[in-house]
C-alpha cells in the first residue's frame, strides 16, 4: 500500500521540523534518527535542521536562525559564527552564500563538489580551462592557510600564485569588471578551499576551512537531510534546490533506502519508514525574512503559495525575493522592515483577513523580530511598496 499524504499533513510536518510549528523555538528532530539532529536549542542545531540558512543577506540569515529559537538574537548567531565557530559561512546550494553547521561542512563539501559542471554562459575569452580552475582552487587553499584576507588581498595572492591570466579584468559584475579567477570562487568553496572569515571593518574576509576528516558519501547525507526537512520530494525538486542536474540527483536517490508516497496524488519520496505526520493541522503566524530556507526549499510552489500569494510573493516563480507572512502553513502576505538607528519599522501586507487571535500572534512576531535584530519595532499593516530583492 502506498501511503497518501495531503498538503496540510506535509505542511505541518515540515513546519514542525523547521522550528516553525505551533510551539516555536525548537526544531523537532525526533521523527527519525537519520535526519539532522537538533539536540537542544542552539543555532547550530537549527541550521542543521534547515539544511543551511541562506546568507547572501546576512541580516536575513540572522533573522532566519533567531526567529526559530527562543531568546536568541543576532548577537548569538554572530558568536556561533566568529567566536565559537560552530557555524561557518560559505557557498552552499546553487552556489549561493549560506551559513552551515561546522560539523556538517565535510558532508557539504563532498556533496557540492560532486555536482557536475554546468553550462558555462561566459564567452570563450572569459572562460577558464579545467586545469586553470584547479590551479586557482589550489592557490586559494594554500594562500589562506593560517590567514584571513579581504577579496583584494586574496586576488593579489591568487594572481601571484597562478599567473597574470588569472587577474585579467574580463568578468562583468555589478557595473564593474572582476578578475578572471573569480568565476570559480564558488567552486573553490565547494571543494573546501575556504570559508568566510570575520568582517574587517566593512570588508568581508576569507580564511581556510576548518580541519576535518573528509567524507566520501556526502551527497547521500545531504539528500537524507533534505528529505527529512522538506520531503516528500522528487529528484527534480532536490536538483533545483541543490543546483545540480536531475540525472545527478536521481542517481543519489537510487542509492538510498527510500519510500514512495502519493503527495496530493503525485509520486514523491521520503526516507524509508519516515511517513509520520503531526495529528494537528498547521497553525500559527510567522514572519520569514528574505530567502528563508523554508520557502526556498518549499515545493510544490502552488501549494505553499496559494492563490494571490503566487503573484504577490514570488518573483518570476522564484521564492525568497520577498519576506513573507506565513499563516497556518501557507504564504499569506509579504512584509518589509526599514531600520533607522535602533528603530525598526515593519510593514506587513496580508493577503487575507486575519482573525483577532492571528493579529495578536502577528504583534508577537513583530516583537520577536525586534528582539532578534536588537531594535525597537513598530508595526504598520498596509501595502508594501518595496520591490523584490535581486
Amino acid at each position: 500500500m502506498v501511503i497518501e499524504l495531503s498538503w496540510p499533513q506535509v505542511s505541518a510536518r515540515r513546519l514542525q521540523r523547521a522550528g516553525l510549528g505551533a510551539s516555536a523555538g525548537q526544531a523537532d528532530a525526533g521523527a527519525t534518527p537519520s535526519g539532522p539532529e537538533a539536540e537542544g536549542a542552539t543555532p547550530e542545531a537549527v541550521v542543521a535542521a534547515m539544511c543551511g540558512a541562506h546568507a547572501q543577506v546576512m541580516s536575513a540569515a540572522e533573522a532566519s536562525i533567531g526567529l526559530r529559537l527562543d531568546g536568541v538574537t543576532r548577537a548569538h548567531v554572530r558568536e556561533a559564527l566568529w567566536s565559537e565557530r560552530s557555524l561557518v559561512k560559505t557557498h552552499g546550494p546553487r552556489g549561493t552564500v549560506h551559513v552551515l553547521p561546522a560539523r556538517d561542512l565535510p558532508m557539504w563539501v563532498s556533496a557540492m563538489s560532486s555536482v557536475p559542471p554546468g553550462h558555462n554562459a561566459f564567452p570563450e575569452y572569459i572562460r577558464m580551462t579545467a586545469e586553470q580552475a584547479d590551479q586557482v582552487v589550489a592557490a586559494i587553499r594554500e594562500v589562506l592557510t593560517g590567514a584571513e584576507m579581504t577579496i583584494d588581498e586574496l586576488s593579489d595572492a591568487v594572481v601571484a600564485a597562478t599567473g597574470p591570466w588569472a587577474g585579467e579584468l574580463v568578468m562583468p559584475a555589478f557595473q564593474t569588471m572582476w578578475p578572471r579567477w573569480r568565476q570559480v570562487m564558488h567552486v573553490a568553496a565547494h571543494r573546501g578551499a575556504f570559508v568566510f572569515g570575520p568582517v574587517r571593518g566593512r570588508k568581508v574576509t576569507y580564511t581556510a576551512a576548518p580541519d576535518a576528516p573528509p567524507v566520501r558519501d556526502g551527497l547521500l547525507g545531504l539528500v537524507r537531510s533534505y528529505l527529512w526537512a522538506y520531503g516528500p520530494a522528487t529528484p527534480e525538486q532536490f536538483a533545483q534546490w541543490a543546483g545540480g542536474p536531475v540525472r545527478w540527483a536521481a542517481g543519489a536517490f537510487k542509492g538510498m533506502e527510500l519510500e514512495e508516497v502519493l503527495f496530493e496524488g503525485k509520486r514523491a519520496w521520503v526516507l524509508a519508514g519516515d511517513t509520520a505526520v503531526p495529528e494537528d493541522r498547521p497553525r500559527g503566524v510567522r514572519l520569514l525574512p528574505y530567502f528563508d530556507a523554508y520557502v526556498v526549499a518549499g515545493r510544490p510552489r502552488e501549494l505553499l503559495y496559494p492563490g494571490a500569494a503566487a503573484a504577490r510573493a514570488l518573483a518570476g516563480g522564484q521564492a525568497g525575493n520577498f519576506p513573507v507572512l506565513l499563516v497556518d502553513g501557507d504564504v499569506s502576505g509579504v512584509w518589509h522592515q526599514r531600520r533607522s538607528g535602533n528603530k525598526i519599522d515593519i510593514t506587513v501586507e496580508p493577503l487575507r483577513d486575519l482573525t483577532p487571535a492571528q493579529l495578536r500572534e502577528l504583534d508577537e512576531q513583530v516583537e520577536r523580530v525586534g528582539e532578534v535584530m536588537e531594535g525597537r519595532p513598530r508595526l504598520t499593516i498596509g501595502p508594501v511598496k518595496v520591490g523584490p530583492h535581486a
